[in-house]
């Protein structure tokens, strides 16, 4: 028994990370396909073998798009195994019209993104702002957070509070809203962060970070000696990470299990 990896998998695996590296753009990527007008077909694969990796291995795999032609994406990819390099590959795609399949010229955008994504280049923005600013955009990851996927009723979920509050909202390069916050004051000199919401595809890529940044940015600017929210009993990990500690007991709110936490300014 050999008890190495079957060859055909490493294909499976470099295109585990291409999908891994449209969230690493930040484009969730059938949205940002739709908006694009277009999408991406598979021309040809290469997978070169240096050295085979085994059961129980851990294995990094690396991505970048290496090339952009007309209507062509090139992506290469390496596996390692710590220092080692085991594997090299090729992916050469084709974006083209969905209906037809036939190519078209990639988007300037989507060039732009890509070029600099590679060049090292911040691929979303946070801004801050009022609900009549940022309200349509916010309000749409929040339904589709809360409502849609978590049961809230959307009479809880959007409220009064809204409009007094500072939104902050975390965009791509294609205009695309992906997360979202609110900042309201809970007293003087003490705000509380809430409604955190990133959209399903994007979590786990620092938005919900860059989001809470912003906010506790703008508790410091008008002068909060502290910020509290109530985690859901998901989410308290991510809040300790950011600085938070827990503050009393567990409650129940709008059905899901909650924590108050509080960071200092």
């Amino acid at each position: 028994m050999q008890k190495i990896v079957f060859n055909a998998h490493y294909l499976m695996y470099f295109d585990t990370a291409v999908t891994d590296y449209w969230r690493a753009v930040a484009l969730p990527y059938e949205a940002a396909m739709h908006q694009l007008g277009g999408d991406i077909y598979v021309a040809k694969a290469t997978v070169e073998f240096h050295a085979s990796a085994r059961m129980d291995d851990m294995l990094e795999v690396g991505m970048k798009c290496s090339r952009i032609g007309n209507s062509s994406l090139t992506f290469t990819g390496a596996i390692f195994r710590g220092e080692e390099h085991l594997i090299s590959g090729e992916l050469i795609y084709v974006f083209a019209d969905p209906a037809t399949q036939r190519s078209q010229p990639v988007p300037q955008v989507l060039r732009d993104i890509l070029l600099g994504y590679e060049a090292g280049e911040p691929v979303f923005s946070v801004r801050t702002g009022s609900w009549a600013e940022l309200g349509s955009q916010a309000s749409r990851i929040r339904t589709e957070v809360f409502v849609e996927e978590q049961g809230i009723d959307r009479e809880i979920e959007l409220d009064a509070a809204d409009a007094g509050a500072v939104h902050a909202l975390a965009v791509n390069r294609l205009g695309q809203a992906l997360a979202t916050g609110r900042l309201l004051v809970q007293e003087p000199g003490v705000g509380k962060i809430g409604r955190m919401a990133v959209s399903r595809v994007m979590r786990g890529c620092q938005l919900g970070a860059a989001v809470l940044q912003a906010l506790m940015a703008a508790a410091r600017d008008r002068g909060d000696r502290e910020v509290r929210l109530h985690a859901q009993r998901s989410a308290v990990g991510f809040y300790r990470r950011m600085g938070f500690e827990p503050h009393g007991e567990p409650f129940m709110e709008a059905g899901i299990e909650h924590l108050e936490m509080v960071s200092r300014l």
